[in-house]
């Protein structure tokens, strides 16, 4: 996100906890700001947002956030700090598919990964309520990113060339990259009259596990098959049971963004085979 802000002519101030880590350090030699301080840390967040026209929000998610209610505190926090602070543009990330939550099958039973997306839904009211003189909600669908930077924890047997999941190989999963989500932001930021008060879902391509397999194999010379498993084969496998609820999702819900209405916004968005061939050596595979 940095270096697309960058790069579009934005000065940029990032909020860190490490100012040594590598990729801090590279992001300041580009310019950018370097602020230490976490989101729990109130008057970090305060400090850093002094003198802020815009804040993006990427709040921390995943298992561990949902299971100690950390993802709701967090970006409460966040949000509550930009307000006291006179921020007038907040950018928030969610995920597509939370205001539906309520009709999806079988909702309230516990069948689903029901918190998840509760706090997301909590998070979005509180950006919306907050005050802000100029909001955007932005809800990416699943991030082609997956493949590469987070794929030992979403597929521990890429290496190896399989892809375990409870997902079939040919349910239809809306997928974006962190690039086109990042040139969103930018634009929400050229233009806060523009995307004011929009709760914009963000996918460029709906594409099956299969295909994608074809084209990382097609991409990399490196055969990568789907293996489909049972939800108790994949809880066997070591697939953690929420992360199985996910992907029993994936065949009966999904998160059907309307792709089409995306063009509205004059934004090209890239495709999972210009994706793979643009980070073919970033994909792990023995």
């Amino acid at each position: 996100m940095a270096n697309e802000a960058l790069k579009q002519g934005f000065k940029v101030r990032i909020l860190v906890r490490n100012i040594n880590a590598l990729k801090t350090q590279a992001l300041i030699q580009k310019g950018v700001e370097a602020v230490v301080g976490n989101f729990d840390d109130r008057p970090s967040l305060e400090n850093a947002m002094k003198n802020v026209d815009a804040v993006f929000l990427v709040p921390i998610s995943g298992i561990d956030a949902v299971e100690t209610d950390r993802e709701r505190k967090q970006a409460f926090a966040v949000i509550d700090s930009a307000i006291k602070s006179g921020v007038k543009q907040f950018v928030h990330t969610s995920v597509a598919a939370t205001s539906r939550h309520t009709e999806f099958p079988r909702w309230g039973t516990g069948y689903w990964f029901e918190k998840y997306w509760t706090d997301k839904w909590d998070v979005e009211e509180a950006v919306r309520s907050a005050g802000f003189p100029f909001w955007t909600i932005l809800k990416p669908a699943m991030i082609m990113e997956n493949f590469t930077e987070k794929v030992e924890l979403m597929y521990p047997d890429f290496k190896h060339g399989e892809i375990k999941t409870a997902t079939f190989p040919d349910t239809r999963i809306d997928y974006i990259s962190v690039e086109d989500l990042a040139v969103f932001v930018c634009a929400a930021f050229e233009d806060p009259e523009k995307f004011n008060q929009q709760s914009i879902e963000l996918a460029a391509e709906s594409i099956s596990y299969k295909e994608i397999t074809e084209i990382i194999s097609e991409v990399t010379g490196k055969e990568i098959k789907v293996i489909t498993l049972s939800a108790e084969e994949a809880e066997n496998a070591g697939i953690h049971p929420l992360s199985v609820s996910s992907q029993l999702w994936d065949n009966a819900v999904g998160y059907n963004v309307d792709i089409d209405l995306l063009k509205n916004y004059n934004i090209k968005l890239t495709s999972f085979k210009e994706f793979a061939q643009k980070n073919k050596n970033q994909f792990k595979i023995d």
